[in-house]
């Protein structure tokens, strides 16, 4: 309870917080209205002389504006007429340049048909000259022609009589083959064509294929051989080409002819028993097949790595396939170093992988004893939080009180009020008196 002496009757009475409150809030009330109606009136007074000094430099600046956008306009006036004065004279000129042009080309017209009329003459008599020199080299040229004709028949006769020689000569040749091949058995026919070709081969042996193994087939253990094997080693002993030959003909007079297809599929069994890369069937069979005729024929499409060539390509077949392997060789040599090495990664990858695992299983059980620990950490800091939450309400209840009982004071009550702090003024004397 507070205590209030009425400033007019003097009289003295109490008052609850309720009833201090109400009388404070008066107070406070209506000096506040007074506050806010002089500032509202110094806002109004600013406001109107804030808008005269706005109106007044407006007017300063339109007027300077509109004097600057004079004098502009005189300055372009004078320009305009400035340039019109210089175009007329520009124009004028241009005008005599054009007049004098006008009469020199008149001039150079006057001289271009003199000279016109003296170059077309020039011309018709020198076009009669060459007419009259090319008379007489048509003359001339008909002449050469009919020598040049006759000189061709003569030729052409030539050629002739030589074609025909040849062409009897050819018939000649063939008669006597197919009599050499009548007065032979298949077998020998054979025979002669597996000869030729170990002799052909035999010839550039020296100087080639030192290095090289080109032998009959002579193992039949498996049921079937080959004709001829080519095998070549580098000087490590390493083998980077092998080739199994087949070799067939027929006579002319068999009454079954024969297909090279019927032979591929035995000559690829006889290459992956003996462990051969290429398969090379050397063939006289099919002689008016025009596909067999054209040369190296490839039928990898049936049988990998199978060739089908005449007599006159075993040679070059060797050559070709060699040279290729020995290109191949670096590379097969780099391989066989790189699957040394692909051994050694692997036993480091197994090595690796059986730390990976029982370095997982580890990991597993430490890492469900963490979790165990994690959560029961997380249950207590939960239990603690809410604690902590608890004791903050009651902090903060606690102030609000504090602040409150804090408002309520002397000072306070008589703050902006100078009436009521002489009151309590007085008060206070009558009290210690």
């Amino acid at each position: 309870m507070q205590e209030i002496k009425c400033p007019k009757c003097g009289e003295v009475f109490q008052v609850d917080e309720t009833g201090y409150a109400a009388i404070l809030k008066q107070v406070r009330d209506q000096e506040f209205e007074n506050a806010i109606k002089e500032r509202e009136q110094i806002f109004l007074t600013e406001k109107e002389n804030a808008v005269k000094l706005a109106q007044s430099e407006t007017k300063t600046q339109l007027t300077d504006v509109l004097n600057k956008k004079e004098l502009e306009l005189a300055e372009l006036n004078a320009k305009i007429q400035a340039e019109s004065k210089s175009k007329e004279l520009a124009i004028a000129e241009v005008k005599s340049q054009k007049d004098m042009e006008i009469a020199k080309l008149k001039a150079q017209i006057a001289s271009f048909e003199t000279d016109k009329e003296l170059a077309i003459s020039k011309a018709v008599n020198e076009k009669e000259k060459e007419l009259s020199e090319k008379e007489n080299c048509i003359v001339k040229l008909n002449a050469q022609i009919e020598t040049n004709q006759k000189e061709n028949q003569l030729k052409e006769q030539s050629l002739k009589d030589q074609y025909e020689e040849k062409l009897r000569f050819k018939d000649e040749e063939i008669a006597h083959y197919k009599d050499f091949k009548a007065r032979l058995s298949t077998k020998m026919i054979g025979e002669t064509l597996e000869q030729h070709c170990e002799i052909e081969f035999n010839k550039i042996r020296p100087t080639g294929f030192q290095n090289a193994y080109f032998e009959k087939d002579n193992d039949a253990r498996t049921g079937s051989k080959g004709d001829y094997i080519f095998r070549e080693a580098d000087e490590n002993g390493t083998e980077f080409i092998s080739i199994m030959f087949e070799m067939k003909n027929e006579m002319d007079s068999t009454s079954t002819k024969k297909k090279n297809e019927d032979f591929l599929k035995e000559l690829d069994k006889d290459r992956c028993e003996k462990n051969c890369e290429y398969a090379v069937l050397v063939s006289l069979l099919e002689p008016d097949n025009e596909l067999y005729n054209s040369g190296i024929v490839d039928m990898s499409h049936k049988y990998p790595k199978m060739y089908v060539i005449r007599p006159q390509f075993f040679i070059p077949m060797i050559t070709l396939l060699r040279n290729a392997s020995l290109n191949s060789l670096k590379y097969k040599q780099e391989l066989a170093v790189i699957k040394n090495q692909n051994i050694d990664i692997s036993n480091f990858e197994e090595t690796m992988n059986d730390f990976k695992e029982k370095f997982a299983r580890n990991y597993e059980l430490a890492s469900k004893k963490f979790k165990t620990a994690i959560e029961e950490i997380d249950k207590t800091i939960d239990h603690l939080q809410k604690t902590k939450e608890a004791l903050l309400s009651s902090e903060n209840n606690l102030r609000l009180a504090n602040n409150k009982a804090e408002d309520l004071t002397i000072k306070r009550l008589t703050k902006n009020n100078p009436t009521m702090a002489r009151k309590f003024a007085e008060l206070e004397k009558s009290k210690l008196s």
